[in-house]
């Protein structure tokens, strides 16, 4: 699905609405590269389940607008997408946002409160960070999870609630298990169903697409220089879709109503450190024919395109292209 689709169609790939509502703005999503296509795919042939859903993936790449993608596609729609993180709260304050309280169940409990499983009711609760979740809060979600049940915190009356649990991690969680740092009847609760988001640098066909939306996101054109393009595929995204929107931002704020150039992308991006060696050391004409096949794929095949990045003329690449 491309930036440029309209927002209320299906996607003719997948079938599904390529929009995920956030809070603030929707989030459209991208997936011009085949590994995102096929996270897509999948999303799309589970989105109609009940079953609970574990997305996996480095930070920054995008796992909870998959999540509200399996939300917004399936039969719970049009009730309530809740989403928390795990990680930011402590403990105890975690288990009163999880499940709610009664009114004097703690100092500064002035009232009852309903929690997020009974905010999601009919709808789906999404827990990103899900490995931060200490071993004894795992227990009682273990048991909403098989009875379709809550507790508030200081009430002896469980309530029955109806929800889809979707959970995020960019940890290993059998990892985790096998160190006895997640509850392993929980780990297999959860994880019905898999979903495995690619790092930016495996899907770098997305990366000019996703920039030309945040900067139009940002109020500018979205054009840019094929110096600036050059630049961006070249870089490795270690902070992945998340940084890509950052770039994009300095980039649309500098450039103003001009085109990104180089000199209006953040200096990181320019001058990033070393990545480590990987393999055996290579020839300079293997390097750049990795590159240029890179560009070529970035730019899905078209050849034109690939030449206006790479700087050179259509002849050029095709005899490079030959010499593969």
């Amino acid at each position: 699905m491309t930036p440029d689709e309209h927002c209320d169609g299906l996607c003719e790939i997948c079938q599904l609405r390529p929009v995920a509502d956030e809070p603030a703005t929707p989030s459209r999503v991208v997936a011009e590269s085949a590994a995102m296509r096929e996270v897509l795919r999948r999303t799309a042939a589970i989105a109609a389940a009940a079953a609970s859903v574990v997305i996996l993936g480095e930070s920054g790449t995008g796992k909870e607008v998959i999540a509200r993608t399996l939300h917004a596609n399936g039969p719970r729609a049009g009730k309530a997408f809740v989403a928390v993180n795990v990680a930011a709260l402590p403990a105890e304050l975690l288990e009163s946002e999880l499940f709610g309280h009664a009114r004097g169940a703690f100092t500064g409990a002035v009232g009852a409160r309903a929690g997020l499983f009974e905010e999601a009711d009919g709808g789906t609760l999404f827990l990103d960070e899900i490995a931060e979740m200490p071993l004894a809060l795992q227990a009682k979600l273990l048991r909403a999870l098989q009875s379709g049940e809550v507790r508030r915190v200081g009430e002896s009356r469980a309530a029955r609630v109806d929800v889809r649990v979707i959970c995020a991690t960019h940890q290993d969680l059998a990892q985790a298990v096998a160190e006895r740092r997640f509850r392993e009847d929980v780990y297999y609760r959860l994880k019905v169903f898999t979903l495995r988001v690619p790092p930016l640098r495996e899907r770098r066909a997305d990366v000019l697409p996703l920039v030309r939306m945040f900067l139009e996101r940002a109020g500018h054109s979205g054009r840019m220089t094929p110096a600036a393009e050059r630049a961006l595929l070249a870089h490795r995204w270690p902070g992945n879709v998340r940084e890509l929107a950052n770039a994009a931002l300095h980039g649309a704020v500098l450039a103003g109503a001009a085109e990104v150039d180089v000199g209006h992308l953040p200096d990181d991006v320019l001058d990033p450190a070393p990545a480590p060696v990987d393999g055996p050391l290579r020839t300079l004409a293997e390097v750049e024919r990795e590159h240029v096949r890179r560009v070529l794929d970035a730019c899905g095949g078209r050849q034109a395109d690939a030449a206006r990045i790479l700087g050179i003329g259509r002849t050029t690449l095709w005899r490079k292209l030959r010499e593969d």
